[in-house]
């Protein structure tokens, strides 16, 4: 029986209020405070007929839940944002699931141009505990894909005339302008009257996440292959190779290898060091897991330790005594792990939302505790990664290049005749 809590109740009014004279409503909530319920409180108060619900592929079985609980009067439609073009439908209101997604700047992602092309004309709830991690100049393109949004300008190299303090940066292939400096204190007071912002300590959670940071010896093989790809910029095998000829595929590259996995260039992947998977499997053994990894050849290397008792199914983890492996950027929002012991991640994006997001996946209000482990590689690049990111900051080529005064003079350097795998 679906039950709201006070909070929601109170934010449910404010949203449809706001929805019924701005046709738009920014649900910021911090995560874990029941987003989705709140926005179909929402939808119920102002009358809705037929719902479209667009959100992540994994987190469409829990809406589908919390819509049968909840047991509305309107007829809804859930779908993931890669399913968009194939749905059709006299809908009346829209909502659009960790919307942040699409905060991409100076260019709109091609998913907001769909969405504006499809469904500007409708009334929107907008959902996101981090409506701009990165950037203020996130936020541009989240209203623009309504026509109701409260900013005239209607591109947003002309928005950043007025809000961005535009500065040039220096690439590799010459001078960039640089967007992300936002004068918040100019949008804040256009935004403000759409958005609802709501806390986990205003909620009354109590929980707190404990961080540890764990660190793994890899095999000989793993420091070898890294210290001849930086020599070198290639390894060149019998039948595949490694080619890192600029900052950026050399930093993606350290990266997987670092923590024992490789896509070559024709694009197959390999294990190369199970060092991480066996740690996770000794350290964390007879307790229930939630791990999450970075590259698809990681997965492989967790079956290949753990067997038959690991799964990648939501509903499989929370029904047995599985631990579950979960793709950072696909599992990091709109998922509850409620029911693991910890959070280990096997390795650590790129992205300051992959972390913010990520770490949050066990909190409830009732939870005390979050034990989170970073599982990183002695003398790799994941400390690096992960002193960006807590700063709300992604980690990038040029801070690569700065972290391991990485110079690329020559973008055609030839291999120097390094040895194959």
């Amino acid at each position: 029986m679906f039950k709201p809590r006070p909070y929601q109740e109170m934010i449910a009014v404010k949203g449809a209020t706001i929805l019924k004279t701005k046709r738009i409503v920014y649900l910021a909530m911090e995560v874990r405070l029941g987003k989705t319920f709140t926005s179909l409180m929402i939808a119920e108060l102002v009358g809705a007929k037929n719902v479209l619900f667009l959100t992540k592929k994994k987190a469409i079985g829990s809406i589908k839940s919390d819509y049968k609980a909840m047991q509305p009067s309107y007829e809804m439609t859930i779908i993931n944002d890669e399913s968009m073009h194939t749905i059709n439908g006299n809908f009346d209101l829209v909502i659009h699931d960790e919307h942040h997604r699409f905060g991409a700047f100076p260019k709109p992602s091609k998913g907001a141009k769909l969405f504006k092309e499809k469904y500007t004309h409708l009334p929107m709830i907008f959902l996101s505990g981090t409506p701009h991690p990165e950037s203020f100049s996130q936020i541009f393109h989240q209203f623009w894909v309504s026509k109701y949004t409260p900013f005239t300008e209607t591109n947003f190299y002309k928005w950043a005339r007025e809000y961005v303090n535009v500065k040039q940066r220096k690439l590799s292939h010459g001078l960039v302008n640089d967007y992300s400096k936002c004068n918040y204190d100019l949008v804040k007071p256009i935004i403000e009257p759409y958005m609802i912002t709501f806390t986990q300590k205003e909620a009354g959670f109590t929980s707190q996440i404990d961080e540890q940071i764990l660190t793994c010896k890899m095999n000989p093989i793993t420091y070898s292959l890294c210290e001849r790809l930086k020599k070198d910029l290639v390894i060149q095998g019998k039948n595949n190779s490694i080619v890192a000829d600029t900052a950026v595929k050399l930093m993606q590259k350290l990266h997987q290898l670092y923590s024992g996995t490789i896509k070559f260039e024709d694009g197959d992947s390999m294990v190369t060091d199970h060092a991480k998977a066996d740690f996770i499997h000794e350290t964390f053994k007879g307790k229930k897991i939630g791990i999450f990894y970075k590259f698809v050849a990681e997965l492989q290397a967790l079956k290949d330790v753990f067997g038959d008792n690991l799964t990648t199914d939501l509903g499989e983890f929370n029904t047995t005594d599985k631990n579950i492996a979960l793709q950072i950027v696909s599992g990091r929002e709109g998922i509850s792990l409620k029911n693991a012991d910890y959070l280990v991640f096997y390795n650590i994006d790129f992205s300051a939302t992959s972390y913010w997001q990520g770490r949050d996946r066990m909190t409830t209000k009732d939870r005390l505790k979050n034990k989170v482990y970073w599982i990183f590689s002695e003398g790799g690049i994941e400390q690096k990664i992960y002193r960006q990111v807590t700063k709300k900051k992604s980690f990038t080529s040029s801070i690569f290049k700065k972290e391991y005064g990485i110079y690329f003079p020559d973008q055609n350097k030839k291999a120097n005749g390094a040895k194959g795998l």
